[in-house]
């Protein structure tokens, strides 16, 4: 797995979690452990619809490659689930198209969400 972080392009196995250890690391204030946590939750947890509302959270955040990898992680829910709360998640990202420094990022999110859950 690669994920985009201040430090760069980087690549990381990304390893199952349990939920304990997720919440751990989304506290812990560091970047990349954030990172981890978001990408982690979206690939393995199966609990959707709180994976969804992390990201969500995490799209506030004001480090970019945080916010960059929670709307990876929205795109992942929909490759993975095959299912979003559309009505929440697509105004979020829409505003955040306007984010010049993760707008490609969104992009790609939002082609992933539209192919996976057929929205056109």
């Amino acid at each position: 797995m690669r994920y985009l972080s201040s430090m760069g392009l980087e690549y990381q196995e990304i390893f199952p979690m349990d939920r304990a250890e997720l919440e751990r690391l989304l506290a812990s204030g560091n970047e990349k452990a954030i990172i981890e946590a978001l990408l982690c939750a979206a690939l393995y947890d199966p609990d959707w619809k709180w994976v969804q509302a992390t990201c969500l959270r995490f799209l506030d955040h004001p480090e970019k490659w945080v916010r960059w990898n929670a709307a990876t992680g929205l795109g992942h829910i929909a490759r993975i689930h095959r299912q979003l709360d559309t009505d929440i998640v697509l105004p979020r990202l829409m505003a955040l198209k306007a984010d010049p420094s993760i707008s490609s990022n969104v992009e790609d999110a939002l082609a992933d969400i539209n192919w996976y859950l057929r929205l056109q």
